[in-house]
């Protein structure tokens, strides 16, 4: 596998081996030791599975008092997948990162804990995995708006369908810094 930083520290984009032939193909999603070689924490609590439609933007999500680090891949279809930096006292707080993420590409996004993730659907369908360090508490759900100008995302679409939750979360310079990581703490 061939793992490559990003522009923001710790968010890494990870391109598996993939062994194809005329049946299809073999690639292993996981491997604890091969990933923690590469600086992947070894310890994933719980696996979610989303399918959606194109067009949809799910995100900016974040938790604060179980932070959740996530291995995210797409299984058949698109996205495009964002983490952004919202650690207070980080110097690429307010940052983000990108990456193109399909079932033909194969590739994988780590997004540490003490980011918000979201991704939009540029398929007709896609079907995406992801692996979380810790699990999900319905009480300590947050997130930004998708649409933030302050965080100036370059989404490849401008009318996404949202949930009602996700159309109305806050944008980064109006969350109280108490509802934000702070970056020592993650440690």
């Amino acid at each position: 596998m061939k793992v490559m930083p990003t522009s923001l520290p710790g968010v890494l984009l990870i391109q598996p081996r993939v062994f194809s032939d005329p049946r299809g193909f073999f690639m292993e999603t996981w491997q604890a030791h091969r990933y923690q070689l590469e600086g992947i924490p070894g310890r994933f609590v719980q696996d979610n599975y989303s399918c959606s439609t194109r067009g949809v933007l799910r995100g900016l999500h974040y938790q604060l008092k179980h932070p959740q680090g996530k291995l995210v891949y797409v299984l058949q279809g698109e996205v495009f997948d964002v983490a952004v930096d919202i650690r207070q006292g980080s110097p690429t707080f307010g940052h983000w990162t990108s990456a193109v993420l399909s079932g033909k590409n194969h590739h994988q996004l780590y997004i540490p804990a003490g980011f918000a993730h979201g991704f939009c659907v540029l398929s007709e369908t896609a079907h995406f995995l992801y692996k979380c360090t810790d699990f999900y508490e319905p009480g300590d759900e947050y997130g930004l708006r998708w649409d933030d100008p302050s965080l100036g995302i370059n989404w490849p679409l401008s009318a996404p369908q949202l949930s009602e939750k996700d159309g109305q979360y806050p944008t980064l310079d109006s969350v109280a810094q108490e509802y934000l990581p702070v970056a020592e703490d993650l440690r």
